[in-house]
């Protein structure tokens, strides 16, 4: 018997979160998008002018019975750096804010977990990570699904996205639907 539900996550740009999160066990569906802004159907070339108010997100699809969603979470935590306000890294702007959206359990569970990270000190600095009621989730362009799986060898994928997915397969390799080979960072 599965547990299905969904949530909104955005942690820089979504070609990383997507490809992490989609090999762990219990994660059913994982589609890029925009989510958090004014503008209907924005396009990536709009959101990326940081002038819309969304930001790139992941929708989740899960099943709680295989990844509770505090397991989820927690892995969430440590796949970007939620202390950085409005970036990761080089990715600059609101559109690459740390944020949850999602219904009122899923935000009690997510301040939850934010002061169990900060508890546990993991990362030097306070987190920043906005939780935020549900909204409207725009899927992203086709040619985001999937992308770092059909585009490793661009620069932006072998620097950035590369490394990330082999911490996080490294990290939590018990959790992965098969084993699968790291890229190479």
């Amino acid at each position: 018997m599965t547990n299905t539900s969904s949530i909104l996550l955005g942690g820089g740009c979504f070609w990383c979160i997507e490809a992490i999160l989609k090999d762990l066990k219990g994660v059913l569906e994982v589609t890029p998008g925009y989510a958090g802004g004014t503008t209907e159907r924005p396009t990536y070339e709009q959101v990326c002018t940081d002038r819309t108010g969304h930001a790139e997100v992941v929708k989740v699809v899960f099943d709680e019975t295989q990844l509770p969603l505090k397991d989820l979470l927690r892995i969430f935590f440590t796949i970007h750096d939620p202390t950085q306000l409005n970036r990761q890294g080089g990715d600059i702007g609101r559109q690459y804010r740390s944020v949850i959206f999602g219904d009122e359990g899923q935000r009690r569970q997510s301040h939850e977990v934010m002061k169990e990270i900060e508890n546990k000190e993991i990362w030097p600095a306070p987190l920043v990570t906005e939780v935020e009621g549900e909204t409207a989730f725009w899927p992203a362009e086709a040619k985001h699904k999937d992308y770092f799986t059909r585009n490793p060898d661009t620069a932006y994928c072998a620097a950035v996205v590369a490394p990330k997915v082999a911490k996080a397969r490294n990290l939590y390799r018990k959790r992965l639907k098969k084993p699968t080979s790291t890229p190479t960072a």
